[in-house]
């Protein structure tokens, strides 16, 4: 049997692509039964799983250069470098979120609304407090802004929206970078890898589920055929 390494974020992406684009032929109420938006013609084909996709080959991308930075520096904020594994902007988790608010599926054109808003209000309460954008904070100063929207339920009432922009942004932001290979060592998770060696059950775990007997020889896993 053949062993394969950790499957990649993108690799992942693609599978659950195909999986989203064959469901409707199961359930007409799922992804895809009406067109996302409202417009005829549904998503399109599957994309091809042997070919690799660059961000905005398989759909539009939605940041432009400025939204990008910002959104890169609130998943660092996240996310930031350590010893564990490089920060979240290192690996592109940003791209990810880009493309994921881009997606013409049930749902997303909400996170695109509440992603591209909130990131707009973490540029504009930037500029207010400190006179410069998010991006160009120093770690305290963004700090600052990022403590008052953290928890939804502590949030004053005019961080209350901003942070549930927060809340989506934060998983958004795990969810991209713990199905990296670098957040999966990072949470240590070892997935499909091959055992130094396998000798079968204990002679303990076989007489555990009855199946050791008097005449198997000391050590033996298995007992003798009859």
């Amino acid at each position: 049997m053949s062993l394969q390494a950790p499957m990649d974020r993108r690799t992942a992406i693609k599978w659950m692509m195909t999986a989203a684009a064959s469901t409707p032929l199961l359930d007409g109420r799922l992804f895809g039964a009406q067109p996302a938006n409202g417009v005829p013609g549904g998503y399109g084909t599957d994309p091809d799983l042997l070919k690799t996709y660059k961000p905005g080959d398989v759909w539009p991308l939605s940041f432009n250069a400025a939204q990008r930075t910002t959104a890169a520096a609130l998943c660092d904020v996240i996310i930031p470098a350590d010893a564990k594994g490089p920060s979240a902007s290192s690996v592109r988790v940003h791209e990810f979120i880009d493309e994921w608010i881009s997606a013409p599926y049930p749902g997303h054109d909400a996170d695109k609304r509440t992603v591209v808003e909130g990131l707009a209000w973490l540029d504009a309460e930037s500029r207010k407090r400190f006179g410069n954008d998010f991006v160009n904070l120093v770690t305290r100063q963004k700090a600052a802004i990022c403590d008052d929207i953290c928890y939804v339920a502590n949030a004053k009432p005019e961080f209350r929206q901003a942070a549930q922009f927060f809340r989506r942004y934060r998983d958004l932001t795990a969810g991209g970078y713990y199905t990296t290979p670098e957040g999966m060592k990072d949470i240590g998770y070892i997935g499909n890898v091959a055992m130094e060696k396998y000798e079968g059950p204990t002679p303990e775990a076989l007489k555990h589920l009855g199946l050791a007997c008097g005449a198997c020889p000391v050590g033996a896993r298995t007992p003798p055929s009859a």
